[in-house]
């Protein structure tokens, strides 16, 4: 199986020895507690679940301008966004030992303990300057933007002990899955060559045909289908609807044992080129030797090219800096003349009528109102999980 990024096994930062587990939740009840923001909390979740190996703790302000500007650590280590622990809060000192709670469930308790070893100011130029390299821009429409500019200007960094993870575990029991259970689950499903596949949105039937596409293609002997469960910008699709329709169409439409269904702990940026290279480093963690990234991968609005967040793998990430490849992929759409679902640029001959395309706004404008969008577009157990859920929210507007 392909090696974790950065070292020769997975060092998640989860407390798996019952005995340390127990004596750390005791211990945090007398530390000092610090209640982090989302964007924070779910870095301890990530880390605690082996997907930002190798990394131990969040970064300091020197690894976390190197990221930002040359995609490395100050060790070099190769990282393509920082990994940071800001907070508005003062009166924390280096050298202590804090309780980091949850701001996502009620009662926030303790998510994780920490070394605290700097405590580092980040300025407001500063913040600017990487949230330019991370985003692409400094537009405050920008959702990612907008997130990493209200963070906060103290950081924090060091070692972390994770306890929990959050409420993903506990509501998305079928589905959440840590990048060391995803490799268990691949090495007893005795799968060789592992294709990966991100979402934040339902699949449509192009999705599932490019996934088909990459798995025949590269001759691998499973897929796995690996949604973020965490926050996302206001009007995406929340992840239950988003699991019941992945679950449907691969229920329906996959062999068994060709598609494992998971998903993970984290908050959307929305950085995407910036962000596609994170996808890859933590599906590499989780066992993964190859990643679709398709047409504005991460992307949100038009503040990216079509196909930057593949040429950025081209141009910024050193030879070597990855095991695992990523497999490019152009729009996919059905195809009237052929009768299948083809890549466009496959196509050549085509012109742009002989292709069923449905803008985002039209497909939620016949949802809400209980019409299905052509099978062609969507396979229709699928439509019905959607419709369910845009009539319920048309009742409730």
């Amino acid at each position: 199986m392909i090696k974790p990024h950065g070292s020769d096994a997975l060092n998640p930062r989860f407390v798996y020895d019952t005995a340390r587990h127990a004596a750390l939740q005791k211990e945090a009840a007398g530390l000092p507690s610090l209640l982090l923001n989302s964007a924070a909390a779910a870095n301890a979740v990530m880390l605690g679940a082996g997907y930002f190996n190798p990394l131990t703790g969040y970064m300091t302000k020197a690894d976390a301008l190197g990221v930002a500007k040359d995609l490395k650590t100050a060790s070099g280590l190769f990282w393509p966004v920082p990994i940071v622990n800001l907070t508005r809060e003062s009166g924390i000192k280096a050298g202590s030992r804090i309780a980091l709670r949850d701001p996502n469930v009620e009662g926030n308790p303790v998510l994780a303990v920490m070394d605290v070893e700097t405590v580092e100011n980040v300025s407001d130029e500063e913040l600017q300057f990487m949230a330019k390299e991370i985003f692409g821009n400094l537009d405050a429409k920008h959702p990612g933007v907008q997130t990493f500019l209200g963070l906060g200007n103290t950081l924090l960094s060091g070692p972390i002990e994770v306890l929990n993870f959050s409420y993903f575990q506990g509501e998305f029991p079928d589905t959440f899955r840590t990048a060391v259970e995803i490799r268990n689950e691949i090495k007893e499903r005795g799968w060789n060559k592992v294709v990966a596949f991100q979402t934040r949105n339902p699949m449509h039937r192009a999705h599932e045909e490019l996934c088909r596409m990459a798995t025949e293609r590269l001759q691998a002997d499973g897929l796995v289908i690996h949604m973020l469960l965490g926050k996302l910008k206001e009007g995406d699709i929340p992840a239950p609807v988003r699991d019941a329709c992945i679950r449907t169409m691969v229920e329906n439409y996959f062999p068994k044992n060709t598609v494992m269904i998971t998903g993970y702990g984290f908050d959307m940026l929305y950085a995407g080129p910036r962000e596609a290279v994170l996808h890859a480093v933590f599906r590499q963690n989780m066992g993964a030797d190859y990643l679709i990234v398709g047409r504005d991968h991460a992307g949100v609005g038009d503040y990216y090219g079509p196909f930057d967040a593949q040429t950025i793998f081209e141009e910024r990430v050193p030879a070597g800096a990855l095991q695992i490849q990523i497999f490019g992929a152009d729009n996919t759409a059905y195809s009237k003349k052929l009768g299948r679902v083809v890549m466009m640029r496959e196509a050549p001959d085509h012109v742009p009528e002989d292709f069923i395309a449905l803008s985002g706004t039209k497909v939620r404008q016949m949802l809400g109102q209980g019409i299905a969008p052509p099978p062609e577009f969507s396979r229709p157990e699928v439509a019905k999980v959607l419709m369910e859920y845009y009539q319920l929210i048309d009742k409730s507007a």
